[in-house]
């Protein structure tokens, strides 16, 4: 019984794989292995197994199950000449070629074999002298670099040549066997910038992507060593060290996603011994006076990208508690530090930020109450442990930790908050003589009154004490501060022009005195910053954001700071942005429901007159003519963690405000918005990669994809296209996202292919399928484009599918551009295979009849791909030729064929003719003198 089921169960697969259902027919040839014993049987089941992982790129695979057949049958060709085939595609040629070398000797006359043998004896030729030619280059590139006599710019030349080779696996491979880890520890210590650099950049393309290499490395060079070249002050250098860092993490984690082969996957190493050590000196950095601000800033990116799990389906975040417990409280030090006390250990602008949202990372990443209580307990013991009568500094220290934490996770702030003394510091500081006290205590009052409750109890009690801070001070950057404070408590009521918390006007003068301060360079950029935040709240006044979009100076001045190494605007500005553009989301009201509120005097939102379209569509058009864009462009590329994945959403949000109006897509475009937008579809929160990936859509849709994305980049915006076709978007993105694909496909076959495997295919045929007009409209068109492509065509030609029916049926709709696209899409297809000619015929009976009306057609363009579908039956077959000759088409053709071929029916008049002439070649019909 079991042979019996082990052999049907062999045929099913068969059916399968006939049917290019490759995952099905490997699920059947797998049960089918559990059942049988059968040798012969066995062998098969293996070799077909083989040739599904061939077709789905599992090389690996491919090649074991093809062992597996030839351990049972040695001479088995078939199984032979796959494992070639998977070998070859995992770079291991010398093994393919002897598999190959077999297959032609026991079948000689094989072309295929032969074919395949000279082949890859030119690969392995090619790849060996590449090798010794590899291995001379090296030697000479190290002598020139140890040569102190050696002229700079042949040491220059030599330097980059071995950063371009170490990112060779080739090249890599022959620097390490070379004792290349060796010469570059010796250039390590030549204390030389450039010669350091050069080592550091060629090490980090060496541990790119291989595991044994990366742990040899880090072995060699050590950790501490690692972690003292990153601390220096050099900013290029601490970056370039940080990227080594990350690509010997990527390498022990497991994150380069690349697929390990030959020796390298054999290779069982044990990296976790080795991940705590990097990230426990990672810690050490944060609290070292050697540490210059670059270095903690980057050792504090290092932990933001590494420590948190990527995603919180995987249930191990052991790496996040370890950081909780060895080095929460050190991190705290740093949120906490004042850079005006003589304490205060290196920072730059951005240090304080990018801990306080590692805290909020890690504080995320735990799992359960019991955690979290833990944390808390660590950080109300570090502030209260702070607290001390008799040290001042100590107090401040502990107020910007709350500060700080207020940043990162709220809820924990929250709660810190209400431990005792905390408000009452705050307002003890606020009352302090020393600046430093005052500056302190404001920021932490302002990211205090973030949730409109708690705006509401400081508005009651801490209006009066900042407006007094506000007239007596003779401090800007406190005067600036106070006023954001003020600022942030005028906006807690959001969008909603019925709950302004000041009297009329009073917004408007505080952003008029932002927008002056903003403008004044002669503020620090610290400072200036601060301008900024108060308007990211007071531009949710609908009178605020429009007197400052008209503001061109203060506007630009704003894109500027955004362009600056201060990190920390970013999120501000994008704020800002958001409410110019109002990209928020929106609550649609409910009519019902409003009266429903007023009849029970309930609070009901109110809209301000300048939020409504006409206005909002004229801020977009002044913040382009501005130039938005530019600024945009060089926000989403900070390498930084302070570009969150919030930040990130808030950028996808102003992109696609501003790409509403086709007309505004060439300015957008010609300023690097398409190239900017790749990445935030690509990364960060669902709703941002939506909303980035629907202002690709708007940007693929309309412009020439080799300007908007020229290069390489094209490849990476199909992926978000296609995600837009999922039924959970909305109509207008699956629409736009057509369009998108549709213009992409008509590029390159290379595009089509993208497109094809990222299974956009069945996506494109369910909107082909679609009740509404435009979506089956767009959907076809894009299909249209795809056909050229010969796996598309393949699908077409596989039984037991209704696609070319489906065509032929939109043949015969009454919508001009949706037959015009369907005829198109059969034209080319019937153009490709006979076989589609003659399965045309038999999927419909209406096909006939939808012909001649393609034939007959109003549109010339229609009719021109009706006729070249019936000259392409014609050509197919003499039978089927018979057929259509019997038929009324050949006196539509003959009508068609003898009227004057004017300027814009000569494409037409011509098809018909050849349709004749072919009629007259089969001798159906005679020419008349």
């Amino acid at each position: 019984m079991a042979e019996a089921e082990a052999a049907q169960l062999k045929e099913e697969g068969n059916q399968h794989f006939q049917r290019q259902d490759y995952k099905a027919a490997t699920k059947s040839y797998s049960q089918a292995l559990k059942l049988t014993k059968d040798k012969a049987l066995l062998a098969t089941l293996y070799r077909n197994r083989a040739a599904c992982g061939l077709k789905t790129e599992s090389y690996a695979q491919a090649a074991s199950d093809a062992s597996r057949a030839i351990d049972i049958n040695s001479a088995d060709i078939k199984a032979l000449y796959r494992r070639c085939q998977a070998l070859e595609r995992l770079g291991k040629l010398d093994q393919a070629f002897k598999d190959v070398q077999r297959c032609a000797t026991l079948e000689p006359r094989n072309q295929n074999f032969q074919e395949t043998l000279r082949r890859l004896n030119t690969s392995i030729q090619e790849q060996l002298r590449v090798q010794f030619s590899t291995d001379s280059r090296v030697q000479t590139m190290f002598e020139i670099l140890l040569n102190e006599n050696s002229e700079a710019e042949k040491r220059e030349k030599a330097a980059n040549n071995l950063i371009v080779l170490g990112r060779e696996e080739a090249g890599a491979e022959r620097i390490f066997q070379s004792n290349g880890v060796g010469l570059l520890l010796q250039l390590l210590d030549t204390k030389k910038p450039e010669l350091v650099l050069a080592a550091v950049r060629t090490l980090s393309g060496m541990c790119s992507g291989h595991r044994a290499r990366a742990t040899a490395i880090l072995h060699t060079v050590r950790i501490d060593r690692i972690c003292s070249l990153m601390a220096v002050e050099n900013e290029e250098m601490s970056l370039a060290v940080c990227n080594l860092l990350q690509a010997i993490i990527d390498s022990l984690s497991g994150e380069d996603k690349r697929e390990h082969r030959g020796k390298e996957e054999a290779l069982v190493l044990d990296t976790k011994k080795d991940l705590k050590q990097i990230t426990s000196h990672l810690l050490d950095m944060l609290v070292s006076k050697k540490v210059s601000g670059q270095g903690r800033d980057q050792a504090l990116n290092l932990l933001n990208k590494n420590v948190p799990r990527k995603d919180l389906a995987i249930h191990d975040n052991s790496r996040t508690i370890y950081v909780v417990d060895n080095g929460l409280r050190k991190i705290l030090k740093v949120v906490g530090q004042v850079p005006d006390l003589p304490s205060c250990l290196p920072l730059t602008d951005n240090t304080r930020m990018l801990a306080s949202i590692l805290i909020n990372k890690l504080y995320d990443d735990l799992r359960c109450d019991p955690e979290r209580d833990h944390f808390r307990k660590i950080c109300e013991e570090y502030i209260t442990g702070k607290f001390d009568p008799q040290d001042m500094d100590k107090n401040v220290n502990a107020i910007q930790t709350v500060s700080g934490i207020l940043q990162g996770p709220f809820d924990l702030g929250n709660q810190l908050l209400g431990m005792k003394g905390v408000m009452e510091m705050m307002v003890a500081l606020c009352g302090s003589e020393r600046e430093a006290d005052q500056l302190v205590a404001v920021e932490a009052l302002i990211h205090a009154s973030t949730k409109l409750s708690r705006a509401t109890f400081i508005i009651t009690n801490g209006v009066s004490l900042l407006k007094q801070i506000y007239k007596t001070t003779k401090n800007e950057k406190i005067k600036i501060r106070t006023l954001v404070g003020l600022c942030k408590l005028g906006s807690a009521g959001g969008s909603d022009y019925g709950l302004r918390q000041f009297a009329e006007g009073s917004t408007e003068k505080l952003a008029k005195q932002c927008r002056k301060w903003l403008c004044n360079t002669a503020i620090d950029t610290r400072t200036r910053r601060w301008a900024v935040e108060g308007l990211a709240y007071l531009t949710l006044d609908a009178d605020v954001k429009d007197d400052f979009v008209q503001d061109i100076p203060a506007l630009q001045a704003m894109f500027e700071l955004a362009k600056t190494s201060d990190k920390t605007i970013l999120y501000s500005v994008a704020n800002t942005l958001v409410n110019c553009t109002n990209s928020y989301d929106v609550k649609e009201v409910v009519p019902e429901l409003v009266q429903l509120a007023k009849f029970s005097k309930q609070h009901v939102p109110e809209e301000h007159p300048k939020d409504k379209k006409d206005f909002v569509d004229m801020r977009v058009k002044r913040l382009l003519k501005a130039g938005v864009i530019s600024a945009l462009a060089c926000m989403v590329k900070a390498d930084s963690a302070i570009l969150t994945d919030q930040t990130k959403e808030l950028l996808a949000r102003v992109f696609l405000a501003l790409c509403d109006n086709p007309k505004d897509r060439g300015t957008i475009v010609a300023q690097g918005g398409g190239k900017a937008l790749i990445p935030l579809a690509l990364e960060g929160t669902d709703v941002g990669k939506v909303k980035a990936a629907h202002g690709l859509a708007k940007i693929a849709a309309v412009s020439n994809p080799d300007i908007a994305f020229p290069g390489e980049r094209v490849y990476e915006v199909v992926r978000p296209l296609v995600s837009l076709l999922d039924t959970q978007r909305d109509g207008l993105q699956n629409y736009e996202a057509l369009l998108g694909l549709t213009n992409l496909s008509g590029r390159s076959d290379k595009l089509r292919q993208k497109i094809f495997k990222e299974k956009a295919l069945p996506d494109i045929e369910n909107y082909m399928f679609e009740n509404h007009d435009q979506l089956r409209q767009a959907a076809t068109e894009c299909m249209c484009n795809m056909v050229i492509n010969k796996e598309v065509q393949e699908r077409f030609l596989a039984d037991g599918n209704d696609r070319l029916k489906l065509v032929v049926l939109l043949c015969g709709e009454e919508d001009d551009k949706l037959q015009n696209a369907a005829a198109g899409a059969l034209a080319m297809l019937t153009a490709a295979h006979k076989k589609l000619c003659l399965k045309m015929t038999q999927v419909t009976t209406q096909w006939l009849e939808i012909l001649q009306r393609l034939c007959l057609h109003d549109q010339l363009s229609v009719q021109h791909r009706g006729l070249v579908i019936a000259y392409n039956l014609l050509s197919a077959d003499a039978e089927l030729a018979k057929k259509l000759v019997e038929s009324e088409l050949l006196e539509i053709l003959t009508v068609v064929g003898k009227q004057e071929p004017d300027e814009k029916r000569a494409t037409v008049v011509q098809t018909a003719r050849e349709c004749l002439i072919k009629c007259m070649d089969y001798g159906f019909i005679k020419p008349v003198s």
